[in-house]
């Protein structure tokens, strides 16, 4: 089964007994038993059902379905955002005292996530680049978690996935590997050795910006030392499931950090179309990036897509020759930036990526405005720079969109 194919009929579940071809949304908080004796089974683990939307629903579960197909995992569980997924995704595995180790050019939000867990006793330390010394220098014996993105947003470098993951293996440490930017039309990260894959749902899978989710899958290769990982130990029972069956029996359930029926079903909904939007995404991106490169007003452009990206070997390599819908220009001054943005007439002013509009920030002063410079610049962000999501428009409008905007500067 090709990827396309696999979208709309990879583990859909059993046949809707109604003959809906699309999954119904069960939006309900709780399920029926006939009796007492059932529901206790099912509340013990020793008849499969469902309880109540926090822990899991229909609708979520066959969404879930989907995305562990298309990863190549075993199970998944699914998340009320992508911030949540990160979040569950790591504290199933670390506690007071424990340490992460993590690329520095990372999203905006998980590098604030990552500081908020010093309030927990958990430090986070950042490898100063993408490189395999980078991580390994950072490595103790406290470590329990390898953290990295596929593509860094924004600073878009490329981290070799198999060779991170050979590291952690090594080492024993668990890799997990945020593929948001990529999704899986671009790579899988279990295939390349990734213990966990976490995606913001909001974003591309979902690709109309219409709800917010996130989704931790499983690979179930991870080799468990149960010593080394004792939150593991309750569920050791469960095998290669340990790891998905703490995530939900315990913090999604006591967090309550669950995704809705509703927003799974736009979700799964959205799903159904993402390799033709990826496709088209990708070729307006690399053809964007061409483009700006040749503006006199546009000082540099990062696009994993072009050669001189010292990344584009691997990126080519590692994603089949595509790379992804983000890339950022600069243009010299924080007010040239302001100006190019607000002159836009089709890119939107919004700091969401994945939708299928061109999307365009000013990250300095949005998302990483709570940062010094020095933090900024280790995740490759400047006062100059215009982060680019692209969209399906005509990418000649796109283009023309950007000239005239660049004409303004």
């Amino acid at each position: 089964m090709r990827f396309n194919t696999s979208l709309i009929h990879g583990n859909i579940g059993p046949k809707e007994d109604k003959g809906a071809t699309n999954v119904p949304i069960y939006q309900c908080n709780s399920f029926q038993y006939e009796t007492a004796r059932e529901l206790e089974e099912v509340f013990s683990g020793k008849k499969p059902g469902f309880i109540y939307t926090r822990i899991n629903n229909p609708t979520v579960e066959a969404f879930e379905r989907r995305i562990a197909f298309l990863e190549e995992g075993i199970a998944a569980v699914a998340t009320s955002s992508g911030m949540a997924a990160i979040a569950l995704a790591i504290l199933n595995l670390v506690r007071s005292g424990d340490e992460i180790v993590s690329a520095s050019g990372i999203f905006g939000g998980t590098y604030s996530l990552f500081r908020s867990f010093e309030n927990l006793g958990i430090k986070t330390r950042f490898a100063e680049d993408s490189s395999l010394e980078s991580f390994e220098k950072h490595i103790t014996d406290k470590t329990k978690v390898i953290f990295i993105e596929t593509i860094g947003n924004p600073r878009l470098d490329v981290p070799n996935i198999r060779q991170i993951a050979e590291l952690a293996r090594k080492r024993g440490i668990a890799l997990i590997v945020d593929s948001t930017v990529t999704t899986p039309y671009l790579v899988k990260p279990i295939k390349l050795g990734a213990d966990v894959v976490v995606h913001s749902t909001s974003k591309f899978i979902n690709g109309s910006g219409s709800c917010i989710g996130g989704i931790v899958v499983a690979s179930g290769n991870m080799k468990i030392d149960y010593d080394k990982y004792p939150l593991l130990k309750d569920y050791k029972k469960y095998g290669e499931f340990a790891y998905i069956a703490r995530l939900r029996n315990n913090l999604l359930k006591d967090f309550g950090a669950c995704m809705s029926p509703f927003n799974a079903f736009l979700t799964t909904v959205g799903l159904e179309t993402l390799g033709v939007r990826m496709e088209r995404i990708c070729e307006n991106a690399l053809c964007l990036a061409k483009a700006l490169k040749e503006n006199k007003k546009v000082i540099s452009v990062n696009y994993p897509g072009l050669e001189e990206s010292i990344y584009h070997q691997l990126a080519t390599e590692q994603f089949g020759g595509k790379y992804g819908a983000i890339l950022t220009i600069r243009v010299g001054t924080k007010e040239n930036a302001f100006k190019v943005i607000d002159s836009l007439r089709y890119a939107i002013n919004s700091t969401n990526i994945g939708d299928v509009r061109t999307l365009v920030v000013h990250p300095a002063s949005t998302i990483y405005t709570s940062f010094d410079v020095e933090e900024k610049e280790a995740m490759g962000v400047y006062e100059d720079m215009i982060r680019i999501c692209v969209g399906l428009e005509d990418v000649e409008d796109i283009i023309e969109d950007f000239y005239q905007a660049l004409e303004k500067v």
